[in-house]
């Protein structure tokens, strides 16, 4: 969508106060032994109590509250009684919609022995970087005037410097009324997006990046999408609107 009135600007900033909450309180919760359906429901109750719904849940029938994906799964998982483990690379995607809109966001945690607080290290924790330091090297080419190309030459630029590698079939997108709203936002230089950014857009940026290749498929629960050769996965996302210089960040 893209942004003409105050009152529009005010619905977009309550869905994404709601996503920055939800993902506050699910990552508090991550810790080894906890499952991922444990992370869910914490995320729907503070979901409920701000009056807002899950958009995966009511766009594509989605069988949880968040997507939550864990090492090889790149996205889309499903939360289950699955138990993390010190060292997994979890991402956290969470879309809702309040009030008649949308807003989106994820953030790839590794899950420490005792609390998410521990410090990270190891491959998991280097392409969690990187995928946030691709998406502040997107926020830099997001302004009124280039174009969606622009963004994804600039994720790609720092994946690949980092020895990673860009999941070409997933890409960050508009949003606003619904989830997926155009223009699409490849996370790599591709000469057919030339869609100019304009003033008041709303989008998604969102690198979603691999540790061996780009290959992936989609598991047999029709949902998840996984690493073809078992490569980790890492996933950074933030809802923004496009403005004639920073963007302004709605889910941060």
């Amino acid at each position: 969508m893209s942004i003409n009135t105050p009152e529009e600007l005010a619905g977009m900033k309550a869905a994404g106060r709601v996503v920055r909450q939800m993902l506050e309180a699910m990552k508090a919760g991550v810790r080894s032994g906890a499952t991922t359906r444990d992370l869910d429901e914490i995320g729907a109750h503070v979901m409920r109590e701000a009056g807002a719904r899950s958009a995966p849940e009511l766009v594509y029938q989605f069988p949880g509250t968040s997507c939550i994906s864990v090492n090889q799964e790149i996205v889309h998982g499903i939360p289950s009684d699955r138990k993390l483990r010190a060292g997994d690379v979890l991402k956290l995607d969470v879309t809702i919609e309040k009030d008649g809109f949308m807003a989106d966001a994820c953030e790839t945690v590794i899950v420490g022995r005792d609390s998410v607080d521990d410090a990270p290290h190891g491959l998991g924790a280097d392409l969690a970087a990187c995928a946030r330091r691709a998406f502040d090297a997107a926020l830099v080419a997001a302004r009124a005037g280039n174009r969606v190309a622009d963004i994804g030459a600039a994720v790609e630029g720092e994946v690949r410097r980092s020895g990673f590698h860009v999941i070409r079939e997933l890409c960050g997108h508009g949003i606003g009324r619904t989830i997926h709203e155009r223009p699409s936002v490849p996370n790599y230089a591709d000469p057919y997006a030339k869609t100019l950014l304009t003033d008041g857009l709303v989008i998604t940026i969102e690198p979603i990046i691999a540790s061996k290749s780009a290959k992936a498929y989609l598991a047999s629960d029709g949902w998840t999408m996984r690493t073809s050769d078992r490569g980790l996965a890492a996933h950074h996302e933030h809802t923004m609107v496009i403005t004639n210089s920073e963007p302004l960040l709605l889910t941060a």
